[in-house]
């Protein structure tokens, strides 16, 4: 369970902030809505080559409320626990790599990452769009680890990124 690999740095990375960096506080946080052409992943890579840029993205299934407390009572029947921890559950029964162009002009909406380069001082803004070349230079080697913890939605038209959509995590 990929869940469990990164939920380690990812909380270690979390429990370094002071406690209101975590806290949604104005409650504006939506579920995307799934789409035909919109996947949930974790990215394992990217890279550019020859003025292009490359996203390597491991699909997964997020579930979030019921459906994830349903999932999670089933796949989970030993935990102890009826209810999945934090309101969401992720499945990634087997690594499927796939690799698609990120667009230069592809819409970026994040939510919680390392603006300052001080991770104490990070904060969640719903939504906060960036461009793509930002969100590719947010996955520099100090924060690569932090930032493929997250689950991300990818739409992809014709190979091709458009849009992506960094998952909040509670």
């Amino acid at each position: 369970m990929r869940k469990k690999l990164w939920g380690g740095a990812l909380l270690a990375a979390v429990c370094l902030l002071p406690l209101q960096a975590v806290v949604a506080d104005d409650n504006r946080y939506e579920p995307v809505k799934p789409a035909p052409d919109t996947q949930t992943v974790y990215i394992t890579d990217i890279r550019t080559e020859n003025g292009h840029t490359y996203v390597t993205a491991d699909p997964i299934q997020w579930y979030e409320g019921a459906a994830a407390d349903k999932v999670f009572r089933e796949r989970e029947p030993d935990s102890g626990m009826t209810e999945a921890p934090d309101d969401y559950y992720i499945v990634n029964d087997a690594v499927d790599p796939h690799t698609y162009e990120l667009a230069p002009d592809a819409v970026v909406e994040m939510q919680f990452y390392n603006r300052t380069g001080n991770w104490s001082e990070a904060d969640i803004q719903w939504n906060e769009r960036v461009s793509a070349a930002k969100f590719v230079s947010l996955f520099t080697p100090a924060d690569k680890d932090v930032m493929m913890g997250f689950p991300y939605h990818l739409t992809v038209r014709n190979g091709t990124i458009v849009q992506v959509v960094q998952q909040y995590v509670p």
